[in-house]
This record gives C-alpha cells, sequence and structure tokens, in this order.
C-alpha cells in the first residue's frame, strides 16, 4: 500500500529538545531495543550537545522530528557511527519515535528527508543497525530502499545486530 506519508519537519536539536526527547522516549516499548529501559535525562542532554556539534562540523546530525502542530515527535537523522564495534567508520542513519507517533509514516517520512540532505552533503553511503525482532526499524530500511549486508556481534546481548546498507552516491562524478 503506498499512502501519502505525514509531513514532519526535522530541526537541529535545542537544550529544550533533551527534555521533549526524554519524555517521549520515557516507554518501556520505545526502549525495547534501546537498552529496555529509560535513560536519564542527561543522557539527552549530552546526545543533543553532540548533534549540535555533528551538525556544525558534518552539515547533519540526528535531527529533532517535529510534526504540523509543533510537537517533538523523537529524532531522526544520521551521525557517524559511535560505538567501538560495529560499523566503525561508516554513517548511521537511525530513528527513534514516541509510541504515539508509531505507524503513521511519521520514521519513514523523515529518514526519506535525511537521505535527501546527506546526497547533497556528499555522504556516499549509510548503515542502519538495527536489532533482530525490530520489525517497524526493518520495514522502514525496506522502504528507504536499504539492503541487509552484514550481522555484528552486540557486546551486550545475545543477538547479533543486523547492519543495512545503501549507496547515495552513483560512483561517476555528480
Amino acid at each position: 500500500m503506498n499512502r501519502a506519508l505525514p509531513v514532519v519537519r526535522l530541526r537541529v536539536p535545542t537544550d529544550e529538545d533533551a527534555v521533549a526527547w526524554h519524555r517521549v522516549f520515557d516507554d518501556p516499548d520505545v526502549m525495547e531495543f534501546h537498552g529496555g529501559k529509560s535513560a536519564d535525562l542527561s543522557v539527552y542532554e549530552e546526545l543533543t550537545a553532540r548533534q549540535r556539534r555533528h551538525d556544525a562540523e558534518l552539515g547533519f546530525c540526528l535531527w529533532t522530528m517535529v510534526d504540523e502542530s509543533g510537537q517533538v515527535m523523537g529524532f531522526t537523522g544520521a551521525q557517524p557511527w559511535p560505538r567501538e564495534w560495529g560499523p566503525t567508520g561508516e554513517i548511521e542513519i537511525g530513528w527513534r519515535l514516541g509510541r504515539d507517533f508509531w505507524g503513521k509514516g511519521y520514521a519513514t517520512a523523515a529518514a526519506q528527508m535525511t537521505l535527501e540532505r546527506l546526497r547533497a552533503a556528499g555522504v556516499p553511503s549509510v548503515v542502519a543497525m538495527v536489532m533482530p525482532g525490530n520489525e517497524r526499524s526493518i520495514a522502514v530500511t525496506r522502504r528507504l530502499g536499504m539492503e541487509p549486508a552484514e550481522t555484528f556481534p552486540h557486546p551486550r546481548l545475545q543477538e547479533d545486530a543486523l547492519c543495512f546498507r545503501l549507496q547515495l552516491q552513483n560512483s561517476h562524478a555528480q
């Protein structure tokens, strides 16, 4: 089924967005594939500050997703893979939405906007790391045209993390 995607805006996260992210992600369902429990506000304060640095230095980041009414829904965007394991040295696209916004096409719409911005910034390819069983995120990777590429042993979980890839730039000059 091809339905029209909803309107979503992306903005560089503000200090206030740390509080909003903390609020919308304070849900065991939202955090099921991100450690299972809510993170402290300080985690989001550090994350939003890091994203502002990424935007200034790289031209992209994990942007705050805002709906038509201005309500913060979560984030989507891209950043250099931040961990010692997995696809080190690569750019990861990702998304996380509050439970109230699931199933409405927001993640797909925002991720498509992210891909456009990454292409414009000259990023050659992206990865998406998804935990097995996270069917919602796997569906978004499919809608973006990403392909399953490899798995990486997760340092804290019993299952390997799935890595999806997408080439953004053609091999010839643009």
